[in-house]
């Protein structure tokens, strides 16, 4: 099934009204977008994100006339109606289509992350097949990279992990593959879990892997890694401290450079922790539990 899509330049106005709008005459679909590449990093609890300037996208069905739609719209505003065009779009699963450009990707050394199958050239690599599903975590972002590369440079062998946040279960995985004795993956979202239970299943380390959307009944791991947001990471340091052994290590990321010597410094109570890692605008922290 192709779609009509109609695309509303709203720039600096309340994009509520035209949403409401929409959807009164009968829009499938409706979905705000960044109209001049000013990303949103990371919100205030409980604030809803929005871009400085935005733009409005519906989706129709292909059958209706676009001058049925603008007419309709027009009568359901107070305004005039803001620049605006349509475009014409086939049917693709959209949820996935991001991933055609998702290739196999180094990190450090050894290890590799490979979709769809894909293998590297070296031999000697250890590789993750991975399949992100619909949640977060390929490698690609920094935050990812910096403590998949953590794991390439850092012995894990025998070692338990509490993967905290763990979304598409690639640390989870990538952990087992380097020899981790079991790895404990948390996330909030229930999407992540089915992910990760997937991508285990796939990399053949799934008797090794558990998931739960609370850290109710965690018992202290060797390594703790943590990849969400700054502020989180702050909230949680009590917690994550608590479910690192002693000696054992604590790896954060998801923090933005200007956030990270707060960070550090909330998590030097527990550890002692190493200098901060950075690439682009992004930081890592890593560091040993301090003995009590």
């Amino acid at each position: 099934m192709a779609f009509l899509q109609l695309i509303i330049e709203l720039g600096h106005t309340d994009p509520q009204p035209m949403e409401d709008a929409l959807f009164a005459i009968g829009a499938l679909s409706v979905t705000l977008e960044d109209a001049a590449d000013d990303p949103i990093l990371e919100p205030a609890p409980g604030a809803l994100p929005l871009w400085p300037t935005i733009n409005i996208k519906a989706l129709f069905s292909d059958s209706t006339h676009q001058h049925e739609v603008i007419d309709a719209l027009q009568l359901q505003l107070a305004t005039p109606l803001p620049v605006h065009h349509f475009e014409l779009l086939a049917d693709r699963p959209w949820e996935r289509e991001w991933l055609k450009d998702f290739h196999a990707m180094q990190f450090g050394k050894r290890l590799w992350i490979c979709p769809n199958g894909q293998r590297p050239q070296d031999p000697h690599a250890i590789i993750v097949d991975l399949d992100p599903g619909l949640a977060f975590g390929t490698g690609t972002h920094p935050t990812t990279a910096m403590c998949l590369e953590w794991l390439d440079e850092h012995s894990v062998k025998g070692k338990s992990i509490i993967d905290y946040g763990c979304g598409s279960g690639i640390l989870a995985i990538t952990a087992l593959k380097l020899g981790a004795q079991h790895v404990h993956g948390v996330d909030i979202d229930p999407q992540a879990l089915i992910a990760s239970r997937d991508n285990a299943t796939r990399n053949h380390v799934s008797d090794m892997l558990s998931l739960s959307l609370s850290d109710e009944s965690l018992e202290p791991a060797d390594v703790v890694m943590a990849n969400i947001l700054a502020g989180p990471l702050e909230t949680l340091a009590p917690r994550l401290a608590q479910l690192t052994k002693p000696q054992g290590h604590i790896v954060l990321s998801g923090i933005l450079t200007e956030q990270a010597a707060l960070v550090h410094n909330r998590y030097a109570a527990w550890f002692d922790m190493q200098p901060i890692t950075t690439q682009g605008d992004w930081a890592r922290l890593s560091g040993k539990r301090i003995a009590t």
